[in-house]
């Protein structure tokens, strides 16, 4: 492949936050991008099947729907409703054609670690019927542990093997954010692991800037920070991953920039990577 190679390159909506569907639509057709991961927002209110039309019509592939998850909850009613949200979430990737729906699992103060991974477990295997009757599956995505907190308890890849590994549904895997995982000291074991089992589902890129001014949206651009994107990309590829190499980046300084020069240059970043 050419150093100009954009084949494998996804875009999150959230990425470009200032715009509409139509605008990131529109505006990565005309650069070559093929993939778009679409986030919940962008598609309040509007007719999905519309939706998949004009995505298809660009000549581009929906790669995920984000996101679902958040089933922990301090009783089990909430639980529940969590549940019954996820199933609405399945169906609504159904209808615009996303494969795969991105989960942050959920973390609840006061309810202890292991509590929360168990009610994550039980939310997740509450929505295998559903998403094998809309082939929809499900991507586990593990968060930095900083977000342990209130976002997710699944906070490594180890842990998020486990809970695939346990519910043993081929609908089960995992999405890799390298934001998340860089720093894990046996990250690329993890990640064979995980391919072995067949739960690579997707594989998110980006930066980790060590002056983040917030730690939700403050990411960086690959080669804004010190993850090394390449190395990762590697570990991910010589597994036999085929799949895109998705920009997810949640940034208030890339937010306020004009999104066109922002396009130019997540591509300009992109190209300059070894891996893709």
């Amino acid at each position: 492949m050419t150093s100009n190679d954009l084949s494998r390159l996804c875009i999150h909506t959230m990425t470009n936050k200032p715009w509409s569907l139509d605008q990131c639509l529109s505006n990565y057709e005309r650069v070559g991008i093929t993939g778009i991961s679409v986030w919940r927002n962008v598609i309040e209110n509007q007719d999905l099947s519309a939706v998949k039309r004009r995505v298809s019509d660009a000549g581009i592939s929906i790669v995920s729907l984000v996101r679902g998850g958040f089933f922990t909850g301090v009783d089990q009613p909430s639980r529940d409703k969590a549940i019954e949200e996820n199933k609405l979430i399945l169906e609504e990737a159904a209808e615009i054609g996303a494969p795969l729906v991105v989960l942050v699992c959920g973390a609840t103060p006061g309810v202890s670690i292991l509590d929360n991974i168990n009610h994550i477990k039980d939310g997740i295997e509450a929505l295998v019927e559903t998403a094998e009757k809309l082939n929809v599956k499900l991507g586990i995505e593990p968060l930095h542990p900083m977000y342990a907190d209130t976002r997710s308890a699944i906070s490594s890849m180890e842990s998020a093997n486990d809970v695939a590994e346990s519910i043993g549904s081929s609908m089960v895997g995992v999405t890799i954010d390298v934001f998340h995982l860089w720093w894990e000291k046996k990250l690329e074991n993890q990640i064979k692991r995980c391919a072995e089992n067949n739960n690579l589902f997707s594989y998110h890129i980006c930066d980790w800037k060590t002056d983040m001014e917030d730690m939700l949206n403050d990411r960086g651009l690959m080669g804004d920070g010190i993850i090394n994107v390449d190395q990762i990309s590697k570990w991910v590829d010589d597994t036999g991953f085929k799949g895109y190499q998705e920009v997810e980046i949640f940034s208030k300084k890339y937010w306020e920039m004009d999104q066109g020069e922002f396009l130019d240059l997540i591509i300009s970043r992109y190209k300059q990577l070894k891996i893709k």
